[in-house]
């Protein structure tokens, strides 16, 4: 007689999961596309304030979303557990950590914003800065709210719910377009109507999260304001795994940093195209980010109840899915890459380079990305952080940056050695995340 247990995720339940987050992803992108192009009408000054600013936003928020993943992981343990009291505790501690870190981030920024500005880009000049500090203050100020709205948004999905995130979403990227259309070109606002913009649309969706965070029939719902109090236990099973994640994030983003200033060396052509190719292969890349989405709710909550067969057969299932995905996306992307990249004005030169180094992506990306940066999600829901912390930071700094100066300073391959950088850290990340992933070892962590 076979004990057979009964699947922990039917069919319906992963479509319904999927479907939102995978929309999520492409008005996330597509809207972030429309604003840059909105903005790029202010004229050189603003553009270049805001692409600047952004980078460092990008920064920390990289870093929230990473804390926010810890909660996730926590919650969708306790879920899987079916232990209700520890799982909308630990939601509360996730609120109080993100609200903790966002408030602390948004006092230095505020106070020291010129003096961050001045120490990470240096001399830029003086017009160029009093936009860039406009926007970096503004931006500072919504931290809090989108600190809390990635917390939110994490525990819906933990629940299996990504219909709240994504209505969340599309509210706050079309307030996001409309109030660029009416702050800059209707009351001439120019950078100061973009920060405002970008700074509503976020306090909206925190606030709507916030709001069904709290219905009575939310199973995370925090029910007590004394949950809210920082408790050591809780709050350290979330920071074991959000810290971690944050750091990872955070040398990722600084690594990719490092390999802008050296794009810069290569002339305006190679910036042009790099830029280029850089928004358009984010659309591509849209099926494997959603299943890196997907895998923590999922696998989390079947290692939750203790089941280790089902967490790696829904692990390979969602890996398989954005693999197929990732397929679709960037076969097209091969295709229609010579007419996409037209639509941005670049010079002969450039169209030339965006084309090329976007082909070898697609070809890459439908062998290596999922491995590279969807598998590592699953190994995070068992509570193997450290380890994807550990193959990140050392892969980004030994081949994105180490191999991207060599191939560029050296072998003089120009912007394709910028990429071809890039591609070697995805193989080394795929094939460590890969063996770790098959030996089982992510598994057989304490994570509550």
């Amino acid at each position: 007689m076979t004990d057979t247990k009964a699947p922990m995720f039917t069919r319906r339940q992963l479509v319904t999961l999927i479907w939102p987050l995978l929309l999520e992803q492409f008005l996330s992108v597509s809207m972030g596309m429309a604003d840059t192009l909105m903005v790029s009408g202010v004229g050189e000054a603003a553009v270049s304030s805001v692409s600047l600013v952004d980078s460092l936003n990008i920064l920390i928020l990289q870093i929230l979303a990473a804390l926010a993943s810890g909660g996730a992981v926590v919650a969708s343990q306790y879920l899987g557990r079916q232990d209700g009291d520890n799982a909308r505790r630990s939601a509360a501690q996730l609120f109080s950590v993100v609200g903790i870190a966002t408030g602390a981030a948004m006092v230095v920024c505020i106070v020291l914003s010129r003096v961050i500005l001045r120490g990470v880009f240096g001399s830029i000049d003086e017009d160029v800065m009093a936009f860039s500090q406009i926007y970096f203050i503004i931006s500072a100020v919504s931290y809090p709210f989108m600190g809390l709205y990635s917390a939110g948004a994490a525990l819906f999905r933990a629940q299996g719910n990504s219909k709240v995130s994504m209505r969340a979403s599309l509210v706050m990227n079309v307030i996001n377009i409309g109030g660029n259309a009416l702050l800059i070109y209707g009351f001439g606002l120019g950078v100061l109507g973009a920060a405002l913009a970008t700074l509503f649309g976020r306090v909206v969706a925190a606030v709507w999260v916030l709001v069904q965070q709290q219905q009575m029939e939310n199973p995370l719902r925090v029910s007590e304001l004394a949950d809210l109090l920082p408790r050591r236990e809780l709050a350290g099973r979330i920071l074991a795994i959000g810290v971690p994640s944050g750091l990872e994030n955070g040398m990722f983003q600084i690594g990719k940093l490092c390999v802008s200033s050296l794009t810069s060396t290569l002339g305006t052509a190679a910036i042009a195209a790099n830029a280029v190719a850089g928004t358009v292969s984010t659309m591509a890349n849209i099926p494997g980010n959603t299943m890196s989405l997907a895998m923590i709710p999922v696998v989390g909550r079947c290692l939750g109840a203790g089941d280790k067969k089902q967490a790696k057969h829904y692990a390979w299932l969602l890996l398989g899915i954005a693999a197929a995905g990732l397929l679709v996306t960037n076969a097209v992307l091969l295709l229609v890459i010579p007419a996409v990249a037209g639509w941005f004005s670049l010079s002969a030169e450039a169209l030339a380079m965006c084309v090329t180094v976007v082909r070898w992506f697609s070809v890459f990306s439908v062998f290596f990305w999922a491995g590279s940066f969807t598998l590592p999600n699953a190994l995070r829901s068992g509570g193997d952080a450290k380890f994807t912390m550990l193959v990140s930071i050392v892969s980004m700094w030994t081949f994105r940056v180490v191999l991207s100066y060599f191939f560029v300073l050296q072998l003089h391959m120009g912007l394709t050695g910028v990429w071809f950088g890039m591609f070697i850290d995805w193989i080394c990340r795929c094939l460590c995340f890969g063996i770790r992933f098959i030996r089982g070892k992510w598994m057989e962590h304490e994570v509550i």
